[in-house]
Parts: structure tokens; C-alpha cells; sequence
């Protein structure tokens, strides 16, 4: 557990980043309102895919959108929280990240609060209601365990895609140009996720959604709490292992960053 000094001082650059976001303050309500246009773009995709076909993947608009409704609040959530680690290859560059060892704090937490884009709460406020609205209008047969499912599930996406954020993040210790890559896995997921695994085949689907684990954000935990059986033939207890896959995205992600910390040789400036 953190000393009460340390969450004092992590307290205090999470205060300095709200006061300097919020200084001008109707040039942080425009970053609010505009950074909502992402999660309503992938919203957006579905409801214009469904114009013209009443099943995708052999799921309606009304279980498409329990889907999607999953996905952006985890994702959103997990970009808020977690997303700007993705700026770990040029802290590594310029050195700014020797700067961020020295300081008596843990280095992963620095990061997180040094420029938390607090403009970014729109989104996953945005992806909530959609949630909301998605698994009401969904028909769902309520029992005590969907009641805990639907608040477990997306706070599990959320650790899971947190996990991808500073696991793929962490690949800039051995390889600085790694940005594309790593966007490739986080915002790719977030596109998979958004869509039943079911429109995927072959390698691909395999690989994202098994592989790495990216069904179990979104497509299994919807599964479960429709009440639906898997068209891919996997049996119903998937549905409910949501929390099991972000924990061990979560020690993949830990190991990760302390292997990379080890790894990682100071610029000397």
C-alpha cells in the first residue's frame, strides 16, 4: 500500500493537470464535446451497417448494440485512464523519462497523471450511455448473476484494455519507432470489439480474439447476458470469464513494464 506522503503527491499532479486542463474553460467544453465524435463514429459504422442488412454476424441491431455499447465504455474508459502512455516512446527519446525514474514516485503512475486528458471524459460518459440504453432495450432476462455481470464485464474490459495500453506501450524500451505498432493492437481491438466475432474467420479471428484475448471484451460477456448460445459452438461458462482474461492481461502487462524498466538504458542527457 501506498505511503500517505505518495498519494499525497500523486493527488497533487492529478490536482495540477485538472487546474491547468480546466484554466480556460470553454476551450476545455469544446475538447469535450469533440472528443465525443470517436465513440460516436463507432456507433455510427453500426447503425449505418444495419441500414442495409437486419443481422450482422447473426446478431440484430438490439444485440449488436449490447456489442458495441461494451466496447466503447471500456475502451474510452481505458484511453482516459490509461491512453496516454502511449506518449512512453518519445519521453524515452528526449529523456524526459530518466527525469520521471529519479523522482521518489513509482514511474508507471508518473506517466498516467502527467497528462491525463481529462477532455477525454466525454467519451467513456458517451460509451456508459450507450451501454445503458443497449442492454435495456435488449430484452435481457434479468437474474442476479447478469445484474452482477453487466457491472463486472465492463469495468474487466476496461482493466483489459488498460493491460494492452501499457503492454504494447513497454515495446518502445526495446524499440523506440514502435507507435504504429502499438496502435495497431489498441485502436485494432477497439475496432474488433466493436463488432461480433462472428463477421471475423480464419487466422484473424483467431488470432485477435483468442489469441489476445479481444473476445472476451465485448462478444462473450454479451453472449452471456442475452442469453445466447455461442454460433462459434464454445460452451456458455465463456461468457462469465471476462474478469479471469483482464487479470491475466493485467500480470501480462505488469511484467512486462518491470521487465522493460530493467531493460531500459538512460539517454545520458
Amino acid at each position: 500500500m501506498a505511503e500517505p506522503g505518495l498519494l499525497g503527491a500523486y493527488r497533487a499532479l492529478l490536482g495540477a493537470q485538472a487546474r491547468s486542463q480546466a484554466a480556460y474553460r470553454t476551450s476545455f467544453v469544446v475538447d469535450l464535446l469533440g472528443n465525443v465524435g470517436a465513440t460516436v463514429f463507432d456507433l455510427v459504422t453500426v447503425l449505418v451497417l444495419f441500414g442495409v442488412t437486419r443481422e450482422l454476424g447473426g446478431f440484430t441491431l438490439r444485440e449488436a448494440l449490447v456489442i458495441v455499447g461494451l466496447s466503447s465504455f471500456a475502451f474510452a474508459t481505458a484511453d482516459l485512464l490509461v491512453g496516454n502512455i502511449e506518449r512512453l516512446p518519445r519521453y524515452v527519446r528526449t529523456g524526459l523519462f530518466d527525469a520521471v525514474l529519479v523522482r521518489p514516485l513509482a514511474a508507471l503512475p508518473q506517466l498516467l497523471l502527467m497528462d491525463l486528458p481529462l477532455r477525454k471524459v466525454s467519451r467513456s460518459v458517451f460509451g456508459l450511455a450507450v451501454l445503458v440504453v443497449a442492454v435495456s432495450s435488449a430484452g435481457i432476462d434479468w437474474t442476479p448473476g447478469r445484474l452482477a455481470l453487466v457491472v463486472v464485464a465492463p469495468l474487466a474490459a476496461v482493466v483489459f484494455f488498460g493491460s494492452i495500453f501499457v503492454t504494447t506501450a513497454t515495446v518502445s524500451f526495446y524499440w523506440i519507432d514502435s507507435g504504429e505498432l502499438a496502435n495497431s493492437v489498441t485502436y485494432g481491438g477497439r475496432d474488433f470489439t466493436s463488432y461480433p466475432v462472428t463477421v471475423y474467420d480464419g487466422w484473424f479471428r483467431a488470432l485477435f480474439a483468442y489469441g489476445m484475448g479481444f473476445a472476451f471484451v465485448s462478444y462473450h460477456p454479451a453472449l452471456a447476458l442475452l442469453g445466447r448460445a455461442d454460433p462459434l459452438g464454445l460452451p456458455a461458462w465463456v461468457g462469465w470469464a471476462a474478469p479471469g482474461v483482464a487479470l491475466v492481461a493485467a500480470g501480462v502487462a505488469t511484467l512486462a513494464w518491470r521487465v522493460g524498466i530493467r531493460h531500459y538504458r538512460s539517454t545520458g542527457s
